[in-house]
């Protein structure tokens, strides 16, 4: 898939550096940036108390409101300076319904860049990935601090496979990106024979659908020896000089992904290349 339009979004207290990411992206691939300014609101005071800090909180918000207004004048003076085609809006969302403000918006792109600032933060990170993969139906693109330069045309690119639909969502996502790479692997670790798990040769559909597109593909069987999939899978990539790592995201509800743990919770916690998830 084409990615024409690119979604960021960046907080009232971020600098510019995610927007240079993003920018240098939709440079590299001639895209127009599309940049959401997100505050998150306290929500209404309620209850007998109410009204002894109702005026506490209008002023919250009144403060905040000046602050998003300023952050877009700032992020508007970026924009203006870069060579990209852009547009910058704003929201106010309160904490609860922020994820599904930042879905919607991201509905209107073919993918949302988080960079590097967003990615070391918590409520407002975890309100985007979550608002994209669950209220987008669109991918998303982490951008870790340090490593290489970001990049939408890499030239080597670690699938994680596991024959699941999340899976199988993010190889169509990223068809383009893949078409264009020197060397494409597509990594099973622990993959299982059978007609319900990988196949009676794993990997092997998965990669004929993928050299159908003329995706130059190679299969990847990794045993994991004892060692978190996650972490399996950042070796790999180091091994083969990765610069990006495309997966599905959120094979089993987010519920059981942050009590028990997986593979999509462990990769947004420690990312060590940049990462394309889709769902």
């Amino acid at each position: 898939m084409a990615f024409k339009t690119v979604l960021t979004v960046t907080g009232l207290d971020d600098g510019d550096s995610d927007l240079k990411v993003a920018a240098g992206l939709c440079a590299e691939i001639e895209a127009h940036l599309s940049v959401l300014v997100l505050a998150l609101a306290a929500p209404p005071p309620i209850g007998e108390y109410a009204a002894m800090v109702s005026d506490g909180w209008l002023e919250e918000r009144q403060t905040d409101l000046d602050r998003s207004k300023e952050r877009v004048a700032a992020v508007s003076a970026f924009l203006a300076r870069s060579d990209v085609s852009s547009d910058v809006t704003s929201e106010y969302p309160e904490i609860a319904w922020a994820d599904e403000t930042v879905g919607r918006r991201a509905r209107y792109a073919d993918l949302t860049v988080v960079g590097p600032r967003l990615l070391a933060g918590e409520t407002l990170k975890d309100k985007v990935v979550e608002g994209v993969l669950f209220s987008s139906g669109k991918p998303l693109l982490l951008v870790p601090e340090g490593g290489s330069q970001p990049t939408l045309k890499p030239k080597r690119v670690l699938v994680a496979w596991d024959s699941r639909i999340e899976a199988s969502r993010a190889l169509r996502e990223s068809l383009e990106i893949l078409d264009a790479a020197e060397d494409v692997r597509l990594v099973l670790v622990d993959p299982m024979e059978g007609e319900d798990k990988h196949g009676a040769e794993p990997g092997a559909d998965a990669a004929a659908y993928l050299a159908r597109h003329g995706v130059k593909v190679a299969v990847d069987r990794l045993p994991s020896a004892g060692h978190a999939v996650a972490e399996v899978l950042r070796r790999h990539a180091v091994d083969i000089s990765a610069e990006l790592l495309v997966m599905g995201a959120y094979g089993h509800s987010r519920l059981r992904e942050r009590i028990f743990g997986g593979v999509t919770k462990s990769m947004l916690e420690n990312q060590s290349l940049p990462i394309l998830m889709a769902r």
